[in-house]
């Protein structure tokens, strides 16, 4: 008996925290700055359950029933979460408002959860040890919960499902106690009736997940979805339109691949052409291989080793059919080798020299993101590339984001690096911003490789000319403890999307 009360005590500790989790990553997920978002949800939260906390002192009778209610009520807030998020951001105008209300409601509820065990149980423990036991196996729930999330329920189930599941586990706890506790119930047969219509009613939405996500996605993004998977690291989407195939990484756009190659195009080729027999080329980011793509069309590259957090990423863009055609079977290529790693810490242990550097990261939308956009990381960077070594990095857009690119400008001057600003123009995104970058001068390349479909030699020029609207503006370099890209990037983007 006294190992399922305490098993009990586990399972609802887990499931509070795994809802608080799933909250905090679909809205970073979908409102971007994880740091924000985490933070406020965590501390509404845990406000709410004090609010449940304190309103359980006004629970007087019936409290095995009012606390198989409130695990039924639980279940069905907290597993229909994720499926209601979705698809409030997706039909919806209030997805803030949403998110916050059903984080709040969810804190009461699971507030006012071991209060009332705690009471029930009073008679069958000395308090000291109820105490003990009750907060032990809370904290070892929350531990278990805090390690199955990342490692497999978000990569394995998704979000929508792996609510519902935690849904199902208090719709398990509220049905076991009603045997566990029969002796205080006056309608035991109502409770168990109500706590199988709750589990009917997640098990359906464990089937129908799929198509919930769906029918979200399909009216968030404008084509028809044709991937979509959560990995440890962030959702990946792929959409498609005709001959339009177009990722998206936690709901932000990476890329067209109608007019992709103009961006990749200068990513890579402005300085990579200036490095003359270039032999190892390093890309940081880029795990849909379309750099490395345009990196290989120089016969003098030896090797390019591609760094990227995600695995799936890689996997997916060195399998899936419809995309490897995009990168020309690159990552498949003997020349390539593939690290998966963050690319921060990966610097600090290599060893190895580069002629050139790409960093082709996602915007800074996130101080996780945001540290790799850091005069610290610019600095370790610049010290893997040999004497006459150029990195060009991807640098958001000078035109609808311009005191953000211009940091990104500012904070490789300050790592020590002479720089050298450029743009050019992707339909998908607009003006598009790119910073060359080395401890040596920059001399324009005489020649580009043959076949590119944008670049010319006679159009260099043009890219490092910036126009007024996109002229240098006054920008802090972004730190590692004082992340200013992060806030001046939020700040601009929203301006636009408000």
């Amino acid at each position: 008996m006294s190992a399922v009360l305490f098993l009990s005590v586990f399972l609802i500790a887990a499931c509070g925290l795994i809802y608080e989790l799933i909250a905090g990553t679909l809205a970073s997920y979908l409102l971007g700055d994880s740091v924000l978002q985490f933070s406020t949800i965590i501390g509404s939260y845990l406000f709410a359950m004090g609010i449940g906390s304190w309103l359980s002192r006004f629970l007087n009778r019936g409290l095995v029933a009012r606390f198989v209610a409130i695990e039924l009520m639980v279940g069905m807030v907290g597993g229909f979460s994720s499926a209601l998020l979705f698809l409030g951001f997706a039909y919806g105008h209030g997805f803030r408002f949403e998110l916050y209300a059903l984080v709040i409601a969810i804190g009461i509820l699971v507030g006012l959860e071991i209060p009332l065990l705690m009471r029930i149980l009073k008679d069958r423990f000395q308090f000291r040890d109820l105490v003990a036991h009750v907060l032990t196996f809370d904290y070892l729930g929350a531990l278990g919960a805090s390690l199955l999330f990342p490692l497999i329920l978000v990569p394995k189930l998704g979000l929508v499902r792996s609510a519902m599941l935690f849904g199902i586990i208090n719709a398990v706890v509220a049905l076991w106690s009603t045997y566990l506790f029969a002796e205080q119930l006056a309608r035991p047969a109502t409770l168990r009736a109500a706590s199988i219509a709750v589990l009917a009613a997640l098990g359906c939405g464990m089937v129908f997940a799929n198509q919930i996500t769906v029918a979200a996605e399909n009216n968030i993004y404008a084509d028809e979805v044709i991937f979509a998977r959560d990995t440890h690291y962030q959702r990946i989407v792929l959409t498609k339109w005709k001959d339009d195939i177009r990722l998206f990484l936690s709901s932000h756009l990476q890329f067209s691949s109608r007019d992709e190659y103009r961006y990749h195009e200068a990513l890579v080729h402005p300085g990579l052409a200036a490095v003359p027999g270039a032999r190892r080329v390093l890309v940081l980011g880029g795990g849909d291989g379309l750099a490395v793509r345009e990196i290989l069309k120089y016969p003098s590259v030896q090797s390019v080793t591609l760094v990227d957090l995600d695995p799936e990423m890689t996997r997916l863009f060195s399998t899936h059919p419809l995309l490897t055609p995009l990168n020309g079977g690159s990552l498949k290529n003997p020349r390539v080798k593939i690290v998966n790693a963050d690319a921060f810490p990966w610097l600090e242990q290599e060893t190895g020299s580069y002629d050139f550097a790409v960093v082709d990261f996602p915007d800074p939308t996130n101080y996780s993101l945001g540290k790799l956009y850091t005069t610290t990381f610019y600095r370790l960077l610049a010290r893997h590339l040999t004497v006459r070594g150029l990195m060009a990095v991807q640098s958001t857009s000078p035109l609808f984001a311009r005191k953000t690119y211009w940091c990104i400008v500012e904070t490789l001057k300050q790592a020590g690096l002479e720089v050298h600003p450029y743009h050019a123009y992707v339909p998908a995104f607009g003006e598009w911003g790119f910073v060359m970058a080395g401890m040596a001068p920059y001399h324009p390349p005489a020649a580009l490789p043959q076949g590119l479909r944008f670049l010319t030699i006679r159009g260099l020029p043009e890219l490092f000319d910036f126009p007024g609207d996109m002229a240098p503006v006054t920008a802090e370099p972004n730190r590692l403890n004082d992340q200013v890209l992060v806030r001046y990037y939020d700040q601009e983007w929203s301006e636009i999307t408000h």
